[in-house]
């Protein structure tokens, strides 16, 4: 290590290599209930020269590149199984380019969501994908992240036009250009979003961007019963009503949020909803979704088109996992993220509910329903190994459930090493076999992020 360190302080800058325990510990540790692993070292490269100069010491040394965003993926992604370098891209956070004309935008990889808003909303113009935490861009094109308004606008594969990426020797290149089309070759793109790390070191982004509505409305509809809500996403799909948003809480979930965010919403199965377009269009879509969600049960539709209480509505949104987590103090949350097709979303979530009644342990439900994906929190008490079996045994019969429905076992969290048995069981060994050949054939040496995703899936089935 000192070597290493020594090496890596010439390509970067002393400062810019730490070996402090304390910083290492927390770039081993994600927001998710697996174990976490410790990095050797990090390393904060300010540039994409810098960053081939780090990946060309790592390669030369044999030693693991780990990449690091915010530290908020679910599946153990930054986890350093192999120690290594943590290589922490937060001072990458740049807006290199705007072009209003073209409707896109070039982002260095720790460019935060939240700060790309703010420099974008001024020229009336946002970028779609909203996870909830605030990812750096880097890190939502590792996991393929998708969120909240993914039914309208589309998930990262949706949105990257283009990406800068550093190969395991030390090369740069450009995965496409920013033409919005095009027929020339493999689609290296979309190969390297999802990638989660594992393939190389992703350093900026171009990515779409959209104008911002004339209008934006959000609605409130709490249902009678949980099947009633599920019922009445699947009937607004069906009309083709256009939503920007159309969310999910159970019950247990909306109490959370009252609790937590001092907010007071009926307690019963609620819809979130949101509407973008010009005046007309917002009202005609928020009458149309009205009327359908009175036919499933609708108690009401509480409205909120002032910007500061649509925000506050969905800051409370995004903060449920807190929320939930907060009803039993001291618990972590086992996040599950299945996606099935939304012909068969009632029955996947109506069979959980099911399930959750006899679990024992609290397990608020969340989703993003308009595309069939959805999430429990399974609040455990990490100490009690009877309590962590009971949550994953759960965990595994709701994959398994989504699986037979043709779903998959996460919509937008990813595989990490905390999925991999589930990612063999979902595509087959085959697939699996593709995906590893694919690995070796970009990262001979193992470089990238090892231990994870298709290897992390060899791994748990040997």
């Amino acid at each position: 290590m000192p070597a290493l360190a020594d090496a890596l302080a010439a390509a970067l800058a002393p400062d810019r290599v730490v070996a402090g325990e304390d910083v290492r510990r927390r770039h081993g540790t994600d927001e998710s209930f697996h174990a976490p692993a410790a990095p050797d070292l990090v390393a904060y490269p300010l540039d994409v020269e810098e960053c081939a100069r780090l990946v060309r010491v790592c390669a030369e040394r044999g030693a693991p590149i780990v990449p690091f965003g915010a530290g908020t993926s679910l599946e153990g992604h930054i986890a350093a199984l192999r120690g290594g370098v943590s290589v922490d891209m937060s001072r990458m956070d740049r807006v290199l380019r705007l072009s209003i004309d073209d409707m896109d935008v070039t982002v260095q990889a720790g460019v935060t969501r939240r700060a790309l808003d703010a420099r974008l909303r001024p020229e009336g113009v946002f970028f779609s994908v909203d996870p909830g935490a605030d990812a750096t861009i880097g890190g939502m094109v590792a996991t393929g992240a998708s969120g909240t308004t993914t039914v309208r606008y589309g998930a990262m594969r949706e949105n990257v036009i283009s990406l800068l990426v550093v190969t395991a020797d030390g090369s740069v290149i450009r995965t496409r250009s920013r033409a919005r089309k095009s027929s020339a070759g493999y689609d290296l793109t979309r190969l390297f979003v999802g990638s989660e790390g594992t393939l190389g070191l992703v350093c900026e982004a171009t990515l779409k961007i959209h104008p911002t509505p004339e209008a934006m409305a959000a609605a409130v509809c709490p249902f009678e019963t949980l099947e009633g809500a599920v019922t009445c996403v699947l009937d607004v799909g069906r009309l083709g009503i256009p939503v920007a948003r159309i969310e999910l809480a159970d019950a247990a979930q909306i109490e959370a949020i009252n609790r937590h965010d001092e907010m007071d919403h009926e307690v019963a199965p609620t819809l979130f909803l949101e509407f973008h377009g010009s005046q007309t269009e917002v009202e005609a879509q928020a009458a149309e979704v009205q009327e359908v969600a009175l036919e499933h049960g609708a108690t009401r539709f509480a409205w909120a088109t002032d910007e500061a209480d649509r925000r506050k509505l969905w800051h409370a949104r995004h903060r449920a996992y807190d929320a939930a987590r907060a009803t039993r103090p001291g618990s972590q949350g086992l996040t599950t993220d299945v996606c099935v097709p939304v012909s068969r979303l009632a029955e996947c979530i109506l069979e959980t509910q099911a399930d959750i009644d006899t679990l024992g342990l609290p397990a608020p439900i969340v989703g993003h329903v308009g595309d069939g994906n959805f999430h429990t929190a399974v609040l455990v008490d990490p100490n009690d190994p009877e309590e962590v079996a009971r949550a994953e045994a759960f965990h595994a019969r709701l994959v398994r459930r989504a699986i037979a429905m043709e779903g998959t076992c996460t919509g937008e969290h990813g595989i990490g090493y905390g999925k991999a048995a589930f990612l063999l069981e979902e595509h087959g060994a085959e697939a699996v076999a593709m995906m590893r050949a694919i690995k070796r054939a970009l990262d001979p040496d193992d470089l990238f992020n090892p231990g994870k995703l298709a290897d992390a899936a060899a791994t748990a089935a040997s």
